[in-house]
């Protein structure tokens, strides 16, 4: 009777870890597929932000291309043209825009 108690309880010991076996590989599939890579750009997105200087151009998240003319803490104050002047966040850079040409 000792014996049959012990079996019963290993077999429900081994249901669980089967039923929530899939549980973690599919966590754990998510994690290499989604969170890793996008904590990944994000770092490299603030590594970006932190190398830009006056003088080079970039593209706002609004497709923009302008040309920063002061670094500031949390805003960069940036040249659209020859006449116009305006303040943007760091957080609504896209990207460093490479001339093509």
């Amino acid at each position: 009777m000792y014996n049959a108690e012990i079996f019963t309880q290993g077999s429900i010991r081994m249901d669980m870890i089967g039923q929530l076996l899939p549980f973690v590989f599919l966590i754990a599939i998510m994690y290499f597929i989604i969170i890793r890579p996008q904590q990944q750009q994000a770092k490299k997105h603030a590594e970006m932000l932190e190398t830009l200087a006056k003088g080079d151009k970039v593209v706002t998240n609004g497709g923009l291309i302008v040309v920063i003319n002061k670094v500031e803490e949390n805003f960069f104050s940036v040249k659209m043209n020859s006449d116009v002047m305006v303040k943007i966040t760091k957080d609504a850079v896209a990207r460093k825009y490479e001339d093509e040409a």
